[in-house]
């Protein structure tokens, strides 16, 4: 062989090398392989019996951790609804199965109200990841954030999860949906995905704070499970997805600091307290699917309630909210989101928009009164009411 050939061999011969180390590096760290030491895991035998079997480091991953962590706090809840036939008789009509997540140690569960929301007597069977059961009981429900909290009693070496903060999380990091979607003959089922975005909303006239969307793959029963960073954190719970023909990948979940304050009242009070305006307003959005077409960015008053703290204000049906305090407002959401920091007795200083010309109003909260107004035309109700 010549020099130059020679010459040639040794160079292609430390590329392959290199090339052969750093892709090495970047597929370890791709899967989250970060460690070099071979764990165990157990397999089952043809006789149902376990054993243990080395896992390699490339199947060790991010992933498989995060479910080892989060998975075993995760349940399924299953509803009964009962109904009375013409003999007077109790009768079995429907049953649901939705997901949690174990809280803390004294058996506090976090789930969908939609999940909950048909039990009988406040009654529920949990499904725990070990494979037994125990009757649940609702503590607290809150239908305008569709969370709910069941309680178990405490077990010895019960699983809780561990809550991250969804304030850290960004586009385009892991996310793991883990729940029971269809029933309970998938309970634990594991989905990854990605964080698709953050901050979004889907229903601006009943939402009260963005939602996570990930890709990770979320079905009827997944509702209440868990959405778990790589670190195996919760850091959503799993609620809806978007069902249309040709959309896949795209799920919704409650940010877990979003959830925290809610659980917390929950189990506190059995209930979310609320401050109340009294007031029917729409957005710009929202206002257009009526024909209504506005100006300027803020809320239309459309109704004025008469039982309500704002009946007596200078606020007037056609007016426009345009800023509450210091904060300019546009949407519904982000009113809803300054409600819910305000307690009932305190006082918001609304500018309104009323002739053309700015006032300032200032209006003492009520507590929440969720009555349920008709359009009487129409038989809906047309605005959201705050």
């Amino acid at each position: 062989m010549d020099n130059k050939r020679r010459g040639l061999f040794i160079l292609l011969a430390v590329v392959l090398i290199i090339a052969g180390t750093v892709g090495g590096y970047l597929t370890g760290n791709f899967f989250g392989n970060t460690k070099s030491i071979t764990q165990e895991t157990t397999a089952v035998n043809a006789d149902g019996t376990k054993k243990s079997v080395p896992l390699s480091d490339n199947r060790n991953t991010a992933i498989v951790s995060a479910v080892k962590k989060a998975g075993p706090a995760v349940v399924g809840i299953t509803t009964k609804v009962y109904d009375r036939n013409i003999f007077d008789q109790q009768v079995l009509v429907g049953e649901g199965v939705g997901s949690g997540v174990i809280i803390d140690k004294a058996g506090y569960i976090v789930t969908n109200y939609h999940v909950v929301a048909q039990a009988n007597n406040r009654k529920v069977t949990v499904s725990l990841s070990d494979g037994s059961s125990q009757p649940g009981t609702i503590v607290g429900v809150d239908p305008l954030t569709d969370l709910a909290v069941v309680k178990i009693d405490p077990t010895e070496n019960m699983p809780v999860a561990t809550l991250g903060d969804s304030d850290q999380l960004q586009v385009g990091e892991p996310a793991i949906a883990i729940g029971n979607p269809l029933g309970l003959e998938f309970q634990g089922t594991v989905t990854a995905g990605v964080i698709s975005a953050l901050h979004r909303t889907i229903n601006m006239e009943s939402q009260r704070f963005p939602l996570i969307q990930t890709d990770a793959a979320i079905n009827p029963g997944n509702s209440g499970g868990a959405l778990v960073n790589a670190d195996g954190d919760v850091v959503g719970i799993n609620s809806a997805k978007i069902s249309q023909t040709g959309i896949e990948g795209m799920g919704f979940s409650i940010p877990i600091n979003e959830v925290k304050p809610i659980v917390k009242e929950l189990i506190e009070k059995g209930k979310v307290v609320r401050a109340y305006l009294g007031l029917g307003l729409l957005d710009k959005q929202n206002a257009a699917k009526y024909g209504l077409q506005l100006k300027t960015d803020g809320l239309l008053v459309a109704r004025v309630y008469s039982d309500g703290p704002a009946a007596n204000s200078d606020i007037n049906e056609g007016d426009i909210i345009t800023a509450v305090g210091e904060k300019s407002i546009t949407n519904l959401m982000q009113l809803k989101q300054i409600l819910d920091n305000h307690k009932p007795g305190e006082s918001l200083d609304l500018t309104v928009l009323s002739n053309g010309a700015e006032h300032t109003v200032s209006i003492t909260l009520w507590h929440i009164c969720r009555i349920q107004r008709i359009n009487k035309i129409t038989g809906r109700q047309v605005e959201s009411e705050l």
